[in-house]
């Protein structure tokens, strides 16, 4: 079984229950319990399409990420000091931070990056799981 990182929009349409998530996907998940990881840059990515008015929530984001991770236990896979020297060893097409930092946590931890990001999805270099 592949441990996966799950890349942003993936975390956050799973916890809300979005339609937008493919069924394959979400069930990928939910038989992964244990393999299922997250970087921080998600819930700092998550907290700015908040304040954005990009994804909307009932409640205050804080309230909103600890029930988060009620719902969908994951574990943390850390912006590290070797996460940052891996940047520097790839480039993407759209040159995004936070896809760039995913991009390179799933490289150092040895994790399959699961997206949708068609940027992402095409970089040959990267493992991803997709639909």
């Amino acid at each position: 079984m592949n441990r996966l990182l799950l890349d942003t929009h993936i975390w956050i349409w799973h916890v809300s229950g979005s339609r937008d998530l493919p069924q394959g996907l979400r069930d990928v998940i939910d038989s992964s319990a244990g393999q299922l990881w997250l970087s921080p840059v998600s819930i700092w990515e998550a907290g700015t399409l908040v304040q954005r008015g990009r994804f909307r929530i009932r409640i205050d984001y804080l309230e909103w990420v600890r029930r988060a991770f009620d719902l969908l236990p994951l574990m943390e896979a850390p912006v590290s000091f070797e996460v940052a020297r891996r940047l520097q060893t790839f480039e993407l097409p759209q040159n995004d931070p936070a896809d760039n930092l995913l991009a390179a946590t799933a490289l150092v931890y040895g994790l399959t990056l699961m997206t949708v990001d068609r940027e992402l999805c095409s970089a040959s270099w990267l493992p991803v799981l997709t639909v």
